[in-house]
């Protein structure tokens, strides 16, 4: 199972899916099962995940969760705080004005009835800027008091254990670099093609995958392909570089692999999960 944004069916290319070959050879679920027209927050995914979790519970397997996404493994393992439906004329109406007025005007606004939300979020941050207005429309309170609000737990009755891959930032770096050459070559441009001009609202989670800016941005004519390229190959590299801190401040892991992904960490791995996670416990 993944997290995030290999959900979304329209972006196989771009999020680095599985291949047809690959998912052939074991069952693979959550992968393309949602238009990028949708949301998937943190607490619709986990709902999915448990789902499927048990659902291979059932059929005797062993369920291993895959990605980089520290929030949605969070929120899996660790629950969520309790977070208020919001009506969607007010999701909608947040989403208008902040097309019409900008997202700065709507980063000022989100200071003023909210201070600790926007202190924390990037002023650009289009996507968790409506959210946090959403939930204070829609409640009167401000996201950081739901917030503080104590997660509900794991679920009951799993375990998990964490294996962290976690390769010097060089390698790491080379691997982005060259993650995005493979997709244009694969054909990326031709798969995004299709939402070029769709109406697409740009706030929505899918429309912030990784390149994806910056190739519709080529799309539109405003930029060469290869500044669309440089410029995704920076937000890869950026964003591998918050993981890392996060992966290494916010999970204590099980296991981490300070190699590159290979056939021999491949080995490294199976036997920490037949020594860990298949012999029953005491």
């Amino acid at each position: 199972m993944p997290t995030s944004m290999q959900v979304y069916r329209e972006l196989r290319i771009l999020t680095a899916r599985p291949s047809p070959d690959d998912e052939a050879r074991a069952p693979h679920r959550l992968y393309g099962v949602l238009s990028v027209h949708e949301t998937c927050s943190a607490a619709r995914w986990r709902d999915m995940a448990i789902a499927e979790i048990t659902a291979a519970h059932d059929a005797g397997k062993l369920p291993v969760i895959c990605g980089g996404t520290g929030l949605y493994i969070r929120a899996l393992t660790e629950g969520l705080s309790p977070m208020p439906d919001v009506p969607e004329t007010v999701r909608d109406a947040v989403r208008q004005r902040l097309a019409r007025d900008g997202v700065d005007a709507a980063y000022t606004a989100l200071e003023t009835v909210d201070p600790a939300t926007a202190a924390r979020l990037p002023p650009g941050d289009r996507q968790r800027i409506a959210r946090a207005l959403e939930v204070f429309e829609a409640t009167g309170r401000p996201l950081s008091e739901w917030q503080a609000i104590p997660a509900e737990g794991p679920p009951p009755g799993l375990r998990f254990a964490s294996i962290v891959v976690q390769p010097p930032r060089a390698t790491l770096y080379a691997a982005c670099n060259d993650r995005l050459e493979a997709m244009i070559s694969e054909g990326a441009l031709e798969e995004i093609a299709p939402l070029y001009g769709a109406g697409i609202n740009p706030g929505l989670p899918a429309m912030k995958a990784l390149g994806l800016p910056d190739f519709m941005r080529h799309l539109a004519g405003e930029i060469p392909l290869e500044t669309a390229v440089a410029a995704a190959q920076q937000a890869t590299r950026r964003y591998a570089k918050r993981q890392t801190t996060w992966f290494q401040n916010q999970i204590i892991a099980d296991y981490r692999i300070f190699v590159k992904y290979s056939q021999k960490s491949e080995l490294e791995i199976f036997a920490f999960i037949r020594q860990n996670l298949l012999t029953p416990e005491e």
